[in-house]
């Protein structure tokens, strides 16, 4: 059954590494767990790192996750994601996930994480960089989880 005024929820991807520290998890943990409180519906790579601690900060507080996977198998997916898509598509599911998203906040990451920005910045969706990315014309940089959260949906 599709909840009333799901349609109408912003849909915001959250970015970041496969593979993260402690402090990029709980940037990442805080930042979903935000979103979900403001309603908006996570979207993300869906493994693990930033993505698998955003989903799971936005499970916490009751959220909607959803995880454009690179491969086949749905069942790659982390434990929070509630709707897996396997794309087979590798990194071009990056595309998909920007194109998906009506705003980006993005961590620290690598190759992946920096094609997400340039897709958003391409695409003229706006691109949050929390606590990275601050050399990117275009990127707009947040301290924090709230003022990232706050900004992307400010500009949304």
């Amino acid at each position: 059954m599709v909840t009333a005024g799901l349609a109408d929820r912003p849909l915001v991807a959250v970015c970041g590494g496969g593979a993260a520290d402690s402090k990029g998890r709980a940037l990442a943990r805080e930042t979903g767990k935000l979103l979900a409180e403001r309603g908006v519906i996570l979207i993300c790579g869906g493994l693990g790192g930033v993505m698998a601690a955003a989903a799971h900060g936005a499970k916490e507080a009751g959220g909607l996750t959803i995880g454009i996977l690179p491969g086949t198998d749905k069942g790659a997916a982390n434990p929070y994601i509630d709707l897996a898509l396997a794309t087979g598509l590798g990194h071009v599911r990056n595309t998909v996930i920007v194109r998906s998203a009506q705003g980006i906040i993005a961590l620290p990451g690598k190759s992946g994480t920096l094609s997400e920005i340039a897709f958003g910045l391409t695409m003229k969706k706006p691109v949050i960089g929390l606590q990275a990315w601050a050399h990117i014309n275009g990127v707009v940089i947040a301290e924090t989880p709230m003022k990232a959260v706050d900004l992307v949906l400010d500009l949304i």
